[in-house]
């Protein structure tokens, strides 16, 4: 379909580009074929837009879509340098934040960091962030947490909470 619509594009172009085919093109007729190049790239940002939501629903059908989110606890302030998380054994995520994302945590923000695919029943998440303290100090904390997978998309949030660093300072919820 995307080759279809570069072929019409290339045509129109070809068109308004060659003397010999168009001796004399008027700003009327110019401006016809702006709106047309306009409708068709409207057309192709659609069907592009519906392609990913259905690569989407390939990629993850329903019943066996779980997704990961990570949340900070309000009025902390700490800076969260990594997250790397495991499933059933399995490393799935790893990522490092900027100051950016850290930002939009501590207000308030989730952050999707893992979409994929498992079969209904028990699963272990494995979630280790590091970090630094308000004060400066450094930490690591890790946690465990089995949820169990039933029909229709699964979610999990991962808060971590700095007031709790040391002693269970990572929360899970799920649904």
């Amino acid at each position: 379909m995307l080759n279809v619509v570069k072929v019409l594009l290339l045509l129109c172009a070809a068109s308004v580009a060659l003397p010999g085919l168009a001796a004399e093109v008027s700003k009327e007729q110019i401006k016809g074929l702006d709106e047309q190049v306009q409708d068709i790239k409207s057309d192709v940002l659609a069907i592009s837009t519906e392609l990913n939501l259905l690569e989407e629903k390939l990629l993850f059908p329903s019943n066996t879509q779980v997704s990961l989110f990570i949340s900070l606890a309000a009025d902390d302030d700490f800076q969260l340098d990594a997250a790397e998380i495991e499933v059933d054994g399995k490393l799935v995520a790893h990522h490092i934040y900027s100051f950016k994302e850290q930002e939009a945590l501590r207000d308030g923000g989730l952050q999707r960091i893992y979409t994929g695919n498992v079969r209904n029943g028990e699963h272990l998440i494995k979630v280790g962030f590091k970090g630094k303290s308000a004060l400066g100090n450094k930490f690591t904390e890790v946690a465990d947490y089995t949820f169990s997978k039933g029909v229709g998309p699964g979610f999990v949030e991962i808060k971590l909470i700095e007031s709790a660093i040391g002693s269970n300072g990572i929360e899970f919820s799920d649904r």
